[in-house]
């Protein structure tokens, strides 16, 4: 039996058993080691690979720092504040509350850094004000997974870290690179939701209250100066995003601890509305015990436990696809389509249709090494080709059959997979949008680097 016979079956092989639920970690490891054997890859070449990433990566350990800040900040309660200031500026038009959801995402996003910590905690919170406020629950909840998808592309971004760390590129300049492509995404999916709020006459109308806004900006301070605090230490250069994202988590966890006490002192309680609230009160978040700390890292942890290794083996996958000549085979493919806008197009359709069917992460690993290249080949920004790919990853999270934050949407809020799958069609739309807009305008994602 030839080689090429032998590594088929391998490959359908796993393909059935990810079909069958098996965690892409173990497809992805047990794929690697059958096709080292059958290529004659000495086997502690892939353990060399997973210790390097470990010993090497020093870039990566921003992950589960910001992993663990989007625990943090959901836990004090600053994650609702922001959804409130949000709610506060759009509630007065049709449909503002789910844009102000949409919003919402958006400024967790640029804390967290994470999809599906954004889509879990902005669906947890608003999809059940939502169904109260006159939205149906389907269209709640797949706008909180259309939300989520700004997760990876407003930073920090642990995509944009892992993406970095594969084409050693400045995660700083990715982070920057993906602001103005993750506020066009925020507005493109809020005016497609106001749309169709309108058309539908879903949503309450709450009165624009100047004193309201105010008040509910000032209780969303400290999560106004955690963003600030990212963002001007990456683009200022005073820390790295790894040294960024100790500084939010010490910060978020400094936080969290003086404001329980100080609020119980005030006597102030979550479920008051902002108008109830003393401006005094506001100042302060709900904050959680030194006692429920550890359950908050532990979740954290979870998760990273998850990712790190993930990355690791995939980056001994790469190695199994550079001896099979796999690079050579899909760069052929894709140079021999054309020059600039042909290779552009190429890409992005690859991307689309494996984000269909993949998470982004695993995307990431196994594409963005074999395409960035190819891309930059025909003048393609490595910026700017970064932020196309990720904004396509991106997209993958609310498109069938895969989709992962239609099914984290769906875990929070209740509601069927298949039945809100419908009104995710119009945030596709605006997303595909916005992402053509930046491929072709690639202004959009180096302007505001710093020369």
């Amino acid at each position: 039996m030839t080689d090429g016979t032998l590594i088929t079956l391998i490959s359908v092989g796993v393909t059935i058993l990810f079909m069958l639920g098996a965690p892409v970690l173990l497809v992805i490891f047990y794929w690697v080691i059958g096709c080292s054997f059958v290529i004659d890859l000495p086997i502690d070449n892939t353990g060399n690979e997973l210790l390097n990433v470990f010993n090497k990566g020093f870039a990566l350990l921003a992950m589960p720092l910001f992993i663990l800040t989007g625990d943090l900040i959901n836990q004090s309660g600053i994650a609702r504040r922001l959804s409130d200031f949000a709610y506060s500026c759009l509630g007065w038009l049709r449909g503002g509350l789910a844009m102000a959801s949409l919003a919402a995402c958006g400024l967790f996003a640029a804390i967290s850094g994470s999809n599906s910590a954004t889509t879990a905690t902005i669906g947890s919170m608003l999809h059940p004000e939502m169904v109260k406020g006159g939205y149906d629950e389907r269209f709640s909840a797949a706008t909180a997974a259309a939300g989520g998808t700004v997760g990876i592309i407003i930073p920090p971004s642990i995509i944009f870290i892992v993406y970095g760390f594969l084409l050693n590129l400045p995660i700083s300049d990715l982070f920057v690179a993906g602001i103005i492509p993750g506020a066009l995404m925020v507005l493109a999916m809020m005016t497609a939701c106001f749309i169709i709020c309108t058309l539908n006459g879903w949503g309450y109308l709450i009165r624009l209250s100047v004193s309201r806004i105010f008040k509910t900006a000032i209780g969303a301070w400290l999560g106004f100066f955690a963003i600030g605090l990212v963002l001007w230490g990456i683009y200022t250069g005073k820390f790295s995003p790894t040294e960024a994202a100790g500084v939010t988590v010490g910060f978020c966890m400094l936080v969290g601890l003086l404001c329980f006490p100080l609020n119980k002192i005030m006597g102030s309680s979550a479920d008051l509305p902002a108008e109830e609230k003393s401006v005094l009160s506001m100042f302060v978040v709900e904050g959680f015990t030194l006692l429920q700390l550890p359950a908050i890292v532990s979740r954290s942890a979870q998760i990273t436990g998850i990712l790190v290794p993930l990355i690791a083996v995939s980056v001994a996958m790469q190695q199994v696809m550079s001896s099979l000549g796999a690079k050579e085979y899909i760069g052929d493919f894709v140079t021999g389509m054309g020059g600039y806008y042909a290779v552009l197009f190429t890409s992005m359709a690859i991307v689309f249709v494996t984000g269909m069917i993949l998470e982004s992460l695993p995307v990431t690993i196994i594409l963005a090494p074999i395409l960035a290249p190819i891309a930059a080949s025909v003048g393609v920004d490595p910026i700017h080709f970064s932020v196309i790919f990720l904004v396509g990853a991106s997209i993958g999270f609310i498109t069938p059959p895969y989709g992962l934050n239609l099914y984290v949407a769906s875990g929070v809020t209740g509601v069927p997979y298949f039945r809100l799958l419908r009104y995710t069609v119009p945030y596709l739309v605006a997303l595909i949008s916005v992402w053509f807009l930046v491929a072709l305008t690639p202004e959009l994602a180096l302007m505001l680097l710093p020369e």
